[in-house]
């Protein structure tokens, strides 16, 4: 009796063992086989939209940046041409009066501050010189005492006819067109004549007055 009943319990020990390994096994087996999350079709609350990018959108946004960029960049070029720019400058000729109103033999500076011109009168007729020293554009001064123009910056020395006669300035004073229109002296400082070409035996370089 006894042997017969302690098989019975040995058996129902297996029995019971294999079905605690059957329920591991089905347990193990549900557990992989658990089913995944569905996808979320709308973004959470959290999400940043489109300022939400990766290396690649990035790339992507910089180069529509700059195309867009060159794109303005020409049409406003383009548009900028259609409209060329137009410098206003105050007119280079002005008018000086009458002969009569200069003496012969004299320098006249009435015109040195505003227009930096001398106007000289000789017996044959007047010519207008711009007071700008040759050597390094300095303004010479005219030194009645002296009969001559005098640059105070390096002592340039220059006649009453605008000769170079001492100092560094390499040529003569420039001299500038002189006209008459009725019965006016008009000076034009945009036309210059210089000596060491020939150009005050020019007409513009010299007006006819006796």
């Amino acid at each position: 009796m006894s042997t017969e009943k302690e098989k019975n319990d040995v058996g129902n020990q297996q029995q019971s063992g294999t079905q605690i390994e059957g329920q591991k096994k089905e347990a193990q087996q549900q557990k992989k086989v658990r089913p995944r999350k569905a996808k979320q079709d709308k973004p959470p609350e959290n999400d940043p939209g489109i300022w939400r990018m990766n290396r690649r959108g990035a790339f992507a946004f910089a180069g529509w940046l700059a195309f867009l960029g060159f794109i303005a960049t020409a049409t406003i070029g383009f548009l900028r041409y259609l409209f060329p720019r137009v410098l206003f400058e105050p007119p280079t000729a002005f008018r000086a009066g009458r002969p009569e109103d200069y003496v012969v033999g004299e320098v006249d500076t009435r015109w040195m501050d505003q227009y930096r011109v001398w106007v000289v009168r000789t017996r044959t007729g007047i010519y207008a010189l711009h007071a700008v020293c040759t050597h390094l554009g300095c303004t010479p001064r005219w030194l009645d005492t002296e009969g001559q123009f005098k640059c105070p910056c390096h002592g340039s020395g220059f006649t009453m006819d605008g000769i170079n006669f001492e100092g560094p300035a390499p040529r003569p004073l420039e001299r500038l067109h002189i006209t008459m229109e009725d019965g006016l002296i008009v000076i034009d400082r945009g036309i210059r004549y210089r000596e060491e070409m020939g150009q005050w035996a020019e007409p513009g370089a010299f007006l006819e007055y006796t």
